[in-house]
């Protein structure tokens, strides 16, 4: 399985490339096709929900470029709720994927390779990783494609990671469909994160690791 499955990820994402697909992810792009689109969803309502969130999951199963665009179109077709509802089943359904690819092709390797050096890290995320986890989602430190990869490679539990990306993507899909919802004022896809919108993902990140914190802190005490 492992011959077969890795050479036809690497396929599928040559062809993204080499079909320079990347082109119809972008913010211009969907400025230009959002009122062919709103149409299409206006009158295929199941068929254009159903090939958004196959498109989209696609795409975060591949790790490829366009979540903040897919995003943003799911504001921009479905509104701000459905957008919202849509965008986090595709995004945590592909992050899921990616998890599982990476622990079915990497993971044993890595294991053996380093397990004696990671296991204290396993053990804390065997025991407080959803918050931990949790934490990552909310506060967009390091690239939503590499938790999900890095994640395979380690010991935690496949519930846990589903459950904390499904929550933990809430606000970052609530902000971005709602950018969305008003597409004509979104000059970048950055433009979505102010400083603001940073600040309160990284408080709302501070309350998740609480109980991880409170966790590590109960276990050392004598």
């Amino acid at each position: 399985m492992k011959k077969i499955l890795l050479p036809l990820l690497l396929l599928l994402i040559l062809l993204f490339f080499w079909l320079d697909l990347d082109r119809f992810l972008t913010l211009d792009a969907l400025k230009a096709n959002h009122a062919g689109l709103v149409s299409y969803y206006e009158h295929h309502k199941t068929a254009a929900a159903v090939v958004f969130i196959a498109i989209y999951v696609l795409q975060t199963a591949l790790s490829l470029p366009g979540a903040a665009i897919l995003s943003l179109a799911a504001g921009a077709i479905f509104g701000v709720m459905l957008g919202t509802i849509y965008a986090n089943i595709a995004a945590t359904s592909g992050a899921t994927l990616a998890f599982l690819v990476s622990r079915h092709l990497l993971h044993n390797v890595v294991q053996k390779r380093f397990g004696a050096r990671l296991e204290a890290m396993n053990t804390e995320l065997e025991q407080r990783g959803f918050g931990y986890l949790l934490f990552l989602r909310l506060v967009p430190v390091f690239p939503f494609f590499l938790i999900n990869l890095a994640a395979g490679l380690t010991r935690l539990k496949l519930r846990t990671f589903f459950f904390a990306t499904l929550v933990g993507i809430i606000p970052g899909s609530l902000v971005f469909c709602n950018a969305g919802a008003s597409l004509a004022s979104i000059e970048s896809p950055e433009q979505v994160l102010s400083p603001r919108v940073l600040a309160s993902f990284a408080l709302l990140g501070s309350f998740a690791l609480i109980p991880a914190v409170y966790g590590k802190w109960k276990g050392k005490r004598p």
